[in-house]
């Protein structure tokens, strides 16, 4: 056999490489796919599930303030939540003599607004889950 140069053998050509912003189909990569396991189920009864609650309605409690007098109060009540002078007088009266009283109720998110509502006229509002 006849020695060979290393001039007259020329490399292997490499792809050029692609135009910018355009993608050049590579071929697929083969991922080795891991060996199937036994995997050990505990018994159905054995399975604990936890309990959802039901759905429990949100409340809007307003706080009594040092601040706010109450003819405010029974009006800030008339005008959001549009009660009748005697409903907003008698909520102002629950506010006044036991603290608090319950505003109104419904999903999370309209309470999370009332809540606001109550802070934007300058009164102490929370809003927690009616249980009872």
């Amino acid at each position: 056999m006849a020695p060979v140069s290393v001039s007259s053998v020329s490399p292997a050509p490499t792809p050029a490489a692609p135009a910018p912003g355009r993608g050049a189909a590579r071929p697929a990569a083969r991922l080795a796919s891991p060996a199937p396991m036994e995997v050990e189920r505990p018994d159905a009864e054995a399975e604990s599930f936890a309990v959802t609650e039901p759905d429990l309605p949100w409340i809007t409690l307003v706080h009594n303030d040092p601040v706010n007098l109450m003819s405010y109060v029974t009006y800030v009540f008339q005008s959001y939540f549009g009660y009748s002078k005697d409903k907003a007088t008698k909520l102002m009266l629950d506010v006044h003599n036991k603290g608090r009283a319950v505003v109104s109720s419904g999903s999370r998110e309209e309470m999370e607004r009332d809540v606001q509502a109550m802070h934007g006229y300058g009164l102490w509002a929370t809003l927690q889950q009616d249980r009872d």
